[in-house]
């Protein structure tokens, strides 16, 4: 079930709401580093604060919203001064993370990402439905002060939709999954998943940069992560792929190059859409048959375990099983 432990100090609520908000500014801070401009309004084609805010409330609870408001808030104050249309934007910013919280813990998410269900859930719940909550508020916003016009509406909403919904898709899981991880790391493996590591380093970068359409190669990487190494390796791959690809996006090279700004929201938006999608579907199936069989081989166990019980107690002759006999009765009647 989601949620956390019953945090109940106050002085552990008064520290997580600053840690919160500073954990939520400071991948403000990453995603404006790359921006694009759609009719006018500059959008981030991955909004990092919104996979923070959904995975802080998984982990931590409800209790944590005040921090998700006053790291948007200080995001805010950093780009403009406060007034109505900021204020609208900021309770946009802040319910729509609460209300994917809130439809993930009522599908019965689990944080381990374990299940297909789960899969589906964060894909569908927490990132495509709640997050037209931000999108249809920040857009509003825009179009009723102005700053954007009617014909635009819709392109500037569908980039802020996606770019909250990358948001969720990609760094969520991954907080997830570095929330779960327990020291020392075990080891096994360790040889194919640097060789991974080392050809992702190598192939993602000239995929995303070349001037022939090469992010075809990414998803190979994706499904051999998936198979071998699960959620880890498939959702780490997912977010370096999905970096340099925004990077390339941003620097309108690659398979970037010469596109109008709203085509290259669009080409950038499918690929990391179809890339988290894949990664993620992809590496919960896989896990969650991994756990099936794993139920289904200690189920077999225990039934040959049973199974040598019978035939020992059916081995002494009609009596008892000679576990249940007195010592020295071997063999004899009393």
């Amino acid at each position: 079930m989601v949620g956390s432990k019953d945090l109940r100090t106050p002085v552990v609520v008064a520290l997580q709401t600053p840690a919160v908000a500073a954990c939520y500014y400071g991948s403000a801070q990453l995603g404006l580093l790359r921006e694009l401009v759609v009719e006018g309004a500059v959008v981030t084609p991955i909004w990092p604060p919104t996979g923070v805010s959904v995975a802080c409330l998984l982990l931590l609870g409800l209790r944590c919203w005040p921090g998700i408001a006053l790291g948007a808030l200080c995001v805010i104050l950093s780009l403009t001064s406060l007034s109505p249309s900021a204020l609208c934007v900021l309770a946009g910013n802040t319910a729509a993370p609460v209300a994917g919280y809130l439809l993930l813990r009522r599908a019965g998410f689990r944080t381990d990402l374990a299940r297909l269900r789960d899969g589906l859930a964060l894909v569908f719940l927490g990132a495509f439905t709640a997050m037209l909550i931000a999108a249809t508020t920040g857009a509003g916003t825009l179009l009723a002060t102005g700053r954007i016009e009617q014909s635009g509406f819709w392109a500037v909403w569908l980039a802020w939709w996606v770019g909250d919904a990358m948001g969720v898709l990609i760094v969520t899981p991954v907080l997830l999954l570095l929330s779960r991880v327990r020291l020392p790391l075990p080891l096994s493996r360790w040889k194919e998943a640097v060789g991974l590591a080392v050809i992702a380093c190598c192939l993602v970068p000239l995929a995303a940069r070349s001037s022939v359409s090469l992010l075809f190669l990414v998803y190979p990487l994706l499904i051999w992560a998936a198979l071998r190494f699960q959620l880890a390796g498939s959702l780490l791959c997912a977010l370096f792929a999905s970096v340099m690809t925004t990077v390339a996006a941003t620097d309108r090279v690659g398979p970037f190059d010469g596109l109008s700004r709203v085509e290259v929201m669009m080409k950038l938006q499918a690929f990391n859409g179809a890339m988290a999608l894949t990664a993620l579907i992809l590496s919960a199936v896989i896990t969650e048959q991994i756990y099936t069989r794993r139920s289904v081989e200690r189920a077999c166990q225990e039934l040959v375990e049973v199974l040598e019980h019978l035939t020992a107690g059916e081995a002494a002759d009609g009596r008892a099983p000679l576990e249940d006999r007195g010592p020295g009765r071997r063999g004899s009647s009393p």
